[in-house]
């Protein structure tokens, strides 16, 4: 088998791009396409080279936030005796789509994802697009790209657990001037995932940790509907002023479903939809998130306790179970404003973060 970082990396191309792919799992098969790519012509190519039907797969969290179906399935099939439609594909999948009214939904048949239907969702989420896909049994046509459904489970831990420090150099920063950033790489040249390191880190003891997944609009353009800025920029003030401390800045925009989604949940949260039912409308859950890169990079600075900077407890635990210690939960927390207040308010009641009100 290939490298399966540069094998899963392929397909992630290839589906981006709106192509067919293969997944394979020994002599067993299925053809793949993502939706959000899909037209009229590649629905019905899909049609002519495929064994049997063409089924839909989408999140149990979108069919939950449609009503259709109540089960805890993960991952859903869906079927119609006389086939899906591209207008009824569309309404089902996108909680965006421009209808006029919604397509005759009667006779739609819901049941169990099998695994290598599961690795397809897994790979739509890597390739951060909206998570549905076509399906059909078929070995498509010759130059149809395969990918090993064990290279799909396998991903996520691999890229962490391969991260390497690829460059680091000095960065004073405003209110920190003793800062290096250094940049971790995993071994399949994919997105990096960086460390800001302040003052002189002593790792004999607990060490002043924020674990902050990068936001576009906050970090950069200040914008005030999350609290990611004031949390970055107070961090980074807070460690300087402790003498020393480590910010991850994980490469995991809207908490892990990337800035084109993360735009996609602002349109439904204007609609009245809040944070986290917006992310559940588009077929995510309400938190991507993978700490494994983050405890692969504290091990790589030789740093194996901490004292974790974040208002929310799910991170201490998560951080725990990659096998780092969280010695202590510093509290993380800045004033709201008109425009972020009931999305932290959202966070405290459904994702248990912790501020006072």
């Amino acid at each position: 088998m290939s490298d399966p970082l540069i094998e899963v990396d392929r397909a992630i191309s290839e589906l981006r791009r709106g192509a067919l792919i293969r997944i394979v799992d020994g002599s067993h098969g299925i053809l793949l396409t993502a939706i959000e790519a899909l037209s009229a012509e590649a629905m019905e190519h899909m049609r002519s080279i495929s064994r049997g039907p063409v089924k839909l797969l989408m999140t149990g969290a979108r069919m939950n936030a449609l009503g259709i179906d109540h089960s805890e399935r993960k991952t859903s099939v869906i079927t119609h005796p006389n086939g899906l439609t591209l207008a009824a594909i569309e309404y089902l999948v996108n909680p965006l789509a421009s209808t006029d009214s919604a397509p005759d939904l009667n006779g739609i048949v819901v049941s169990d994802a099998d695994s290598l239907d599961k690795a397809g969702i897994t790979l739509t989420k890597l390739s951060r697009l909206l998570p549905a896909a076509l399906a059909a049994q078929g070995v498509g046509e010759a130059d149809t790209l395969s990918v090993h459904i064990d290279a799909i489970e396998a991903y996520m831990n691999i890229a962490a657990e391969s991260l390497t420090l690829v460059s680091e150099a000095r960065v004073p920063l405003e209110g920190a001037e003793n800062a290096r950033i250094m940049a971790f790489r995993p071994r399949d040249g994919g997105i990096e995932h960086l460390a800001i390191v302040i003052g002189e880190i002593d790792s004999a003891e607990p060490v002043l940790v924020r674990l902050h997944s990068e936001c576009f609009t906050g970090d950069l353009m200040g914008s005030l509907r999350c609290d990611c800025g004031n949390q970055l920029r107070g961090a980074i003030q807070e460690m300087a002023r402790s003498g020393s401390g480590i910010l991850l800045y994980l490469a995991q925009e809207g908490r892990g479903i990337g800035l084109v989604n993360k735009l996609r949940a602002y349109q439904l949260q204007d609609l009245g939809f809040d944070t986290v039912d917006a992310n559940l409308q588009l077929g995510f859950d309400s938190d991507e998130r993978n700490y494994l890169p983050a405890a692969q990079m504290l091990r790589v600075l030789g740093v194996s306790r901490v004292r974790l900077m974040t208002n929310n407890p799910l991170k201490v635990k998560a951080l725990g179970k990659c096998g780092i210690e969280v010695s202590e939960r510093v509290p993380h927390i800045y004033p709201s404003n008109k425009h972020n207040d009931g999305y932290l308010r959202v966070k405290a009641a459904k994702s248990g973060h912790l501020f006072e009100f």
